[in-house]
């Protein structure tokens, strides 16, 4: 029997059995609405593994020698939609607002570490993004806050004595090994301007790769968003257009958990179709010129 006569013969039960281990496993959620996405993906691994029938894939799914495969059939879950400077009015709010007001924080507090976490980072152009949204924002924040010493020559890209670390992470592999290498093409860079291609990419022939003084502080790392280990200890994180993918008890699972992840009064960027309403009361909204984000609510002892 081939593989595309067995997409026929997907039963309810089939799909929930595997719409419950892929839950188990990442946490994301396929209702009715998406069962032909669902069944899609199936087909397409099927016929990759050159298996005849749902529960040999299935049976290859929970064995030890399925982890790879299981890996890969996630990804295929993902849609993976991504680009440089996206949600421009929420980067503004991030950029003009939050990260002016956590500079100067910090600097009342001698605290000069800044860490960011792009959670869901896809091929990387968010996390890149953030980084030099970073870097313009430390040299504006600097022409109105000089430090009593002179800045090194070339003026670097991250100025002393601030530490910014970015954690990109993701459940694919291949988005972040993509992410890694840095390189785009024109149609990615569309909406990067001039002066960002110039500051902050190398042309390679008809692509840009990201220069090295900014890929430093971007490290890109495999986390998957249902697990307990996740990056603690962030100033800000950014999941942006992942919650869509889980039911309403595992969105509130994840946000308890960015809560847990995030310094006192950090922030967490969330889609703009996306809301922590009715999820939490943890977070407290903060809304600027279309932009929003959530800021950690401090209990009060």
């Amino acid at each position: 029997m081939s593989a595309t006569g067995v997409a026929a013969q997907f039963t309810e039960a089939e799909l929930k059995l595997l719409q419950a281990l892929v839950y188990q496993e990442c946490g994301m959620h396929f209702d009715e609405r998406r069962a032909h996405f669902l069944q899609d993906r199936l087909l397409r691994r099927l016929k990759e593994c050159q298996l005849d029938s749902f529960y040999s894939y299935y049976r290859l799914l929970i064995s030890d020698a399925g982890k790879q495969e299981l890996a890969r059939l996630l990804e295929n879950l993902t849609v993976n939609e991504t680009s440089f400077f996206r949600n421009k009015a929420q980067l503004d709010l991030f950029h003009k607002y939050i990260l002016d007001d956590l500079l100067h924080r910090k600097q009342e507090r001698r605290d000069f570490s800044l860490r960011i976490w792009s959670a869901g980072c896809s091929t990387g152009q968010e996390a890149y993004t953030l980084a030099m949204l970073v870097a313009d924002g430390l040299a504006y924040y600097y022409l109105r806050n000089p430090l009593p010493f002179e800045m090194p020559s070339p003026k670097p890209v991250v100025p002393p004595p601030w530490k910014v670390e970015i954690l990109a992470s993701d459940i694919s592999y291949s988005v972040l090994r993509a992410g890694q290498e840095g390189i785009y093409t024109e149609s990615q860079m569309a909406n990067v301007d001039y002066s960002y291609r110039l500051r902050f990419f190398d042309k390679v022939g008809e692509r840009y790769a990201i220069k090295k003084a900014l890929k430093e502080f971007v490290h890109f790392d495999f986390h998957n968003l249902k697990t307990e280990y996740l990056p603690q200890r962030n100033d800000i994180i950014f999941c942006r257009n992942v919650m869509m993918y889980f039911d309403e008890a595992e969105q509130k699972r994840l946000v308890e958990k960015f809560s847990r992840c995030l310094n006192a009064e950090g922030y967490l960027f969330v889609g703009h179709a996306e809301s922590l309403l009715g999820l939490t009361d943890k977070f407290a909204m903060v809304h600027r010129n279309s932009g929003t984000a959530y800021q950690r609510v401090e209990v009060q002892m």
